[in-house]
């Protein structure tokens, strides 16, 4: 006889995501590799997300630390990866990570650059671009690390300009600079090192890297599906598609290889947990957050129902989908915040959640501004509510 599944709340899922996700305050951590572990991987499409989303979760939060993990230790690395984003993610958990999205990437990334450098008809090919390669790499390990703009003044090759898409309506003239050093990236040949400027800035140096050994695809695959359940769980398969980018049958492979179980969610909706992962999380004090553009806590997922008020969607978010800097209250995302150009940090709240919700909002506001200190944020995609806080 088959079992009934066992049922998870919306309320359940809350009390995971404070506890796991570190964003209750007992649950907060010292290191911002473990801040990352816990929520598998940091977006780092916008610099400022890492460090505040890691701080958000370390007990002592300061960007030194980050930087650490980053540029000393290198506990942290940052990977083309995930629905072809960059994430940052622990170096333990890189290579599987870049066996299960990121060579595919790489793979993709690199055909298209010689398709385009071989239609321009200047004479270039493949051999050419890994002359290219072989410059950039020999120039960074005898001068590294050094920016994009530095190298391409000592590669000649760098400065190299080829039309795309000749003799179409969308033909046009691109360097090859970013686009040859983004391939070395994706093929983990090298790595971004510390940026120009503050931690708010993308303008990074770059150094060498050593590729991450090669994992079979599949086994890369469960094993990050295993991880990810293990923090994002009760999940649908929906869930994990939107988070991977992977295909809806290596979704259900993974889930499979993992012998991942089934649940039953709120509106009887069929979710997966890891292997004899229903038991009940243990219940957490009252919590609040202010998490930033691209948090993992608030993209994760593609039906956000449990956490997220449908009707608070169109303030939160931008034309693409992307989030904006959002106020939580004990797992429920009720309002956003932005950062105002003298430096003050002002929020709004899209429902009502009482006055212990607003003190402790309170709070995590001014822990926010006493480590931002004099640095001024941005989200580099910027949504409704975040513009009419800071007009």
């Amino acid at each position: 006889m088959s079992s009934t599944p066992h049922r998870i709340s919306a309320a359940e899922r809350r009390t995971r995501l404070a506890r796991r996700h570190l964003l209750a305050p007992s649950a907060r951590a010292a290191r911002a590799v473990d801040v990352t572990d816990a929520v598998i991987a940091l977006h780092a499409t916008d610099p400022a997300t890492v460090h505040l989303s890691a701080c958000a979760r370390l007990a002592d939060a300061g960007i030194a630390e980050v930087e650490r993990a980053l540029y000393e230790d290198v506990s942290l690395v940052r990977l083309l990866s995930m629905r072809r984003t960059l994430f940052v993610v622990s170096e333990e958990l890189a290579p599987y990570v870049a066996a299960s999205t990121g060579h595919a990437i790489a793979v993709k990334e690199r055909t298209t650059l010689v398709k385009h450098l071989v239609e321009d008809g200047g004479g270039l090919d493949e051999r050419w671009l890994a002359d290219a390669e072989d410059a950039v790499l020999a120039e960074l390990t005898a001068r590294g690390p050094l920016t994009g703009s530095r190298l391409s003044a000592a590669v000649p090759a760098l400065r190299t300009k080829i039309t795309v898409f000749r003799g179409k309506k969308h033909e046009t003239v691109q360097g090859v600079s970013t686009r040859v050093i983004r391939l070395l990236a994706a093929e983990g040949r090298i790595r971004r090192d510390r940026p120009r400027g503050s931690w708010t800035s993308s303008q990074f140096g770059w150094t060498v890297s050593e590729p991450w050994p090669v994992l079979p695809p599949a086994e890369a695959q469960a094993e990050l599906a295993r991880r990810w359940l293990l923090r994002y769980g009760p999940a649908t398969e929906a869930d994990l598609k939107w988070w991977t980018g992977w295909t809806l049958g290596h979704v259900r492979k993974a889930l499979v290889a993992v012998g991942a179980e089934e649940v039953r969610l709120d509106g009887d909706i069929v979710g997966h947990v890891a292997p004899g992962d229903t038991e009940p999380e243990p219940p957490v004090e009252p919590w609040a957050a202010l998490l930033p553009a691209l948090d993992p806590s608030a993209m994760a997922w593609a039906d956000r129902a449990f956490h997220l008020d449908t009707g608070h969607r169109a303030a939160l978010f931008d034309y693409a989908g992307n989030i904006g800097p959002t106020v939580w209250w004990n797992g429920e995302i009720v309002g956003g915040w932005a950062q105002r150009a003298d430096g003050e940090f002002v929020w709004r709240l899209l429902s009502d959640p009482g006055r212990e919700a607003s003190a402790a909002i309170e709070a995590e506001a001014a822990r926010l501004s006493e480590w931002v200190g004099e640095a001024r944020i941005t989200p580099r995609f910027r949504t409704p509510l975040e513009r009419e806080l800071t007009a």
